[in-house]
């Protein structure tokens, strides 16, 4: 039954059922010929009944996250490398991690002062992809791309400053001040 399907296009979506014919010069059809039942009537039956498609897509979502992860990995490492403003980050991130436990006032307070810290890193990973890209497509000088540069930059000091409020804030609530 799947066969008489290959012909007419080389797309096949799992759950689209067969593939729409191609009409046009190329194919040298005007119209689309009648294929079969309209979707409506086929029922909710699934169209495949391989046992081995499902694990084959949780191979490939598996693969997927894997190879997502190893990119992630080598771009931050590549970052802590190169950029110094990533490595300071990265390093004051490492620092305040253990510092965090004995500064929090709670574990809500713990997990928001770590997650901001976070946040700056991933900020300023976005600021220098903008740099690195905008460096990339013109090296020279360039107002416009100076004022993204500096949008960037600005992004990056928002970040900071949410920081410094989140962890003054759970001081001073670990002194009584709040």
């Amino acid at each position: 039954m799947q066969n008489q399907w290959l012909g007419w296009s080389e797309r096949r979506d799992l759950n689209s059922g067969p593939p729409v014919p191609q009409t046009g010069a190329l194919t040298g059809l005007r119209y689309a010929p009648n294929i079969g039942p309209h979707y409506s009537e086929r029922g909710l039956a699934p169209q495949h009944t391989d046992s081995a498609l499902p694990h084959s897509l949780l191979r490939r979502a598996v693969k997927r996250l894997f190879s997502a992860t190893k990119n992630s990995l080598r771009g931050m490492v590549d970052g802590i490398k190169t950029e110094a403003a990533v490595r300071e980050e990265a390093i004051i991130f490492v620092i305040a991690v253990p510092l965090g436990i004995f500064v929090a006032p709670s574990f809500a307070w713990y997990v928001a002062m770590i997650a901001v810290l976070l946040v700056v890193l991933a900020v300023e990973f976005l600021n220098t992809a903008i740099e690195k890209l905008s460096d990339h497509v013109t090296p020279e000088q360039h107002r416009d791309i100076g004022r993204i540069k500096d949008f960037g930059s600005s992004a990056v000091f928002c970040g900071l400053a949410l920081v410094g409020l989140v962890w003054l804030a759970a001081i001073a609530v670990r002194c009584g001040l709040l």
